[in-house]
């Protein structure tokens, strides 16, 4: 019997980055020409603008959508996105699909309360696995502030109609549904980390979007082509399968642990996280080492021994590994801990199974006669397509080494 190989298998870290040509200029990515795409210029509203000027907006500029990759060169992130952008593009999204103001903002505001780093903040909390400990002080920090709670008033808005996207189906949902949220991340996600999508195919895809209904009655974002909702299925799948390999899953909890370091060392306060940029917490971290360079003496080999019990070596250590780091090493048994940093951990498994819009016809009872009338219904992709549902299954079967380890830095 020939064995069925699961389709993630031999895709590994490599393969992934080397997958799309970094010069092919049709996967240049622009997030002003991206963000039309999700609402044209002429139908964009003219509220937002007031919003993006508020400070504890603007703060989501100096964060990452990628959760801290863009700092090390294990990563070769090709485009630049912020939550900010994120932000914008849920808001840009659910405003096309809804036209509702209530529901725009909410989109808007869903990432107001997320820590430089992004993720990582989750990472650093022992939630991996749902990524959503950050979100906790999103009511609070919409509810106390001013500036904020004023432009609310003037749209006649109330906090408990913006403070939780959740709320509404098409703005957010459970996996494996689609909502703008789940849409908009993908699109630049997979621009960045391995130029997997062409502004062609993002327009081919966003063109076919509708608003369906689903098995529970609740509206949700859905496609109209089956062929279309399977190349963004396998695209969607691909990109969380980035982020459930061991590179990332290390990547994200080492800088957790870094940053928690920062903080028992007083380089680092809780309110940076929350006040500062990435570059400017970088930078923090930097000017310490430099300045504690002398006391941190790495090629000695006494330090590799005793590295775990000096919180000043071991953070220092662990931010220049961090920082230079270019591959990992995958095993089932966990390498040594003075020579590497090593990871076992089960993360928040991202993908979909999207509704898809079908034709149905009803035949007159009588032989020989073509449709009487024609209707429409509405599936999960894997119900009628082979190709997705064995997608879906391999990826949510696919199971990485138990540990990633990389070489901690002398």
């Amino acid at each position: 019997m020939e064995e069925i190989v699961n389709y993630f298998a031999n895709m590994d870290w490599e393969f992934m980055k080397s997958r799309y040509d970094i010069t092919d200029s049709s996967r240049h990515f622009s997030v002003s020409e991206y963000h039309d795409i999700l609402c044209p210029p002429s139908e964009k509203p003219d509220f937002l603008q007031k919003y993006l000027e508020l400070p504890v907006l603007k703060r989501l500029d100096g964060i990452s959508l990628l959760c801290g990759t863009d700092w090390t060169k294990l990563y070769n992130n090709r485009v630049k996105y912020s939550r900010l952008d994120h932000s914008i593009g849920v808001a840009l999204i659910v405003w096309h699909f809804t036209k509702d103001k209530a529901q725009t903002i909410a989109g808007l505001l869903h990432d107001i309360s997320t820590p430089v780093f992004s993720h990582v903040g989750d990472f650093r909390n022992g939630d991996a696995l749902t990524q959503e400990s950050t979100e906790a002080q999103t009511s609070q920090i919409i509810k106390h502030d001013k500036q904020l709670q004023k432009l609310l008033h003037e749209d006649e808005l109330s906090t408990e109609l913006v403070d939780d996207y959740h709320k509404y189906p098409i703005a957010d949902n459970e996996i494996p549904c689609l909502s703008a949220d789940r849409l908009e991340y993908m699109f630049p996600s997979g621009a960045s980390l391995d130029g997997s999508w062409t502004f062609d195919e993002i327009k081919k895809c966003y063109e076919n979007i509708c608003i369906l209904q689903n098995e529970n009655g609740l509206p949700e974002l859905g496609f109209s082509d089956v062929k279309i909702a399977e190349l963004y299925c396998e695209k969607f799948c691909c990109i969380g399968h980035i982020l459930q390999l061991n590179e990332n899953k290390l990547t994200l909890q080492l800088l957790g642990e870094i940053m928690n370091l920062g903080v028992k060392l007083n380089v680092l306060q809780e309110k940076d996280f929350m006040t500062l940029s990435e570059k400017q917490v970088i930078q923090k971290i930097e000017n310490w080492i430099s300045t504690n360079k002398f006391a941190l003496n790495f090629e000695n080999e006494h330090s590799k021994s005793d590295i775990s019990d000096n919180l000043s070596t071991r953070f220092a250590n662990y931010y220049l590994t961090f920082k230079n780091m270019k591959k990992i090493y995958h095993s089932e048994k966990k390498l040594p801990e003075n020579q590497y940093y090593s990871v076992s951990l089960k993360v928040k498994q991202r993908f979909i199974n999207p509704l898809v819009k079908i034709p149905e016809c009803s035949f007159s009872p009588q032989k020989n006669l073509l449709p009487s009338k024609s209707f429409s219904k509405t599936v999960r992709l894997s119900e009628i397509s082979k190709l997705s549902s064995k997608l879906i299954k391999d990826f949510k079967n696919f199971s990485d080494t138990t540990f990633g380890s990389v070489k901690l830095f002398f």
